[in-house]
């Protein structure tokens, strides 16, 4: 992987080229009728069906995992002929103190759907460096298959791109054999340019996944911002070869040229 970031500095991003381009894919018209139950069909798959409250429970994460498994009604399935074709999500996302909950539940339903859990001090990433490594660690103890890291938005603000990469190649060292995703709360990063350096910081690091937003910010994911994550992946993948996927999925009007793209760009089959 590439780890050279003295590049990263020069990166400029044309801010008006990307709210037209955006402007363009939203003119552009949306698949209806089978069409847009294929990829709705797709969409759901790609979910990680969360559950990220302050009053989680055994309970609550039970039911949860018994939706992720039968994220759609069998009814509608049938309808579809999709009944028997294994219809998930992607896996199931908990805070790392209800990880050993989720792998129970699932284990119990004899379903081998990945648990993901959300680590670093998530969602703001404000805490001290080895309590955020400590969080990652523990969680993959209890089992978690993906780790999503936030990156720490006070280095990507003040452009300390290498303390930021140091940071999170220790928290790539500390899932081990577990994913990492790294959510970058693009909402908060300023600028394009930001989010495309820290995209590929994050990269570099890395990172299995990139991701939009923890869904606590004033802003999450927006056209222009999956454009500039998407290129990023695109451009990283030219440089390196190195395949990262960021699943974008923004309304029930899935942005099938933007999920095209980053299907390309990434390698996905």
């Amino acid at each position: 992987r590439c780890t050279d970031l003295d590049w990263i500095s020069r990166v400029r991003v044309n801010h008006q080229a990307v709210l037209k381009r955006a402007q363009y894919i939203q003119s552009l018209k949306v698949s209806k009728k089978q069409w847009q139950a294929a990829w709705l069909l797709k969409a759901v798959t790609c979910i990680d069906l969360t559950t990220l409250a302050g009053d989680d429970t055994p309970s609550n994460v039970h039911r949860l995992c018994l939706k992720a498994i039968q994220p759609v009604r069998l009814d509608l399935l049938k309808n579809m002929d999709m009944h028997d074709k294994g219809i998930t999500t992607a896996a199931v996302c908990v805070y790392p103190s209800r990880v050993a909950d989720a792998v129970r539940s699932l284990k119990a339903a004899h379903s081998d759907l990945p648990v993901a859990s959300v680590a670093t001090g998530f969602p703001a990433g404000q805490t001290p460096l080895e309590t955020r490594l400590q969080e990652v660690r523990l969680a993959v103890r209890d089992g978690a298959a993906e780790i999503d890291v936030v990156i720490n938005r006070t280095l990507a603000l003040s452009g300390q791109w290498e303390a930021m990469y140091r940071e999170l190649h220790q928290f790539r060292e500390a899932c081990g054999d577990a994913h990492m995703k790294t959510i970058l709360a693009t909402g908060e990063l300023g600028t394009f340019t930001n989010i495309y350096k820290a995209s590929i910081v994050s990269m570099m690091a890395g990172s299995d996944f990139i991701k939009t937003s923890t869904g606590k910010e004033p802003v999450n994911a927006t056209y222009p911002v999956a454009i500039v994550m998407a290129r990023a992946i695109r451009d990283y993948y030219l440089s390196t070869g190195y395949k990262v996927l960021d699943p974008i999925i923004l309304t029930c009007k899935i942005i099938i040229p933007v999920c095209v793209c980053v299907c390309v760009c990434v390698g996905v089959s």
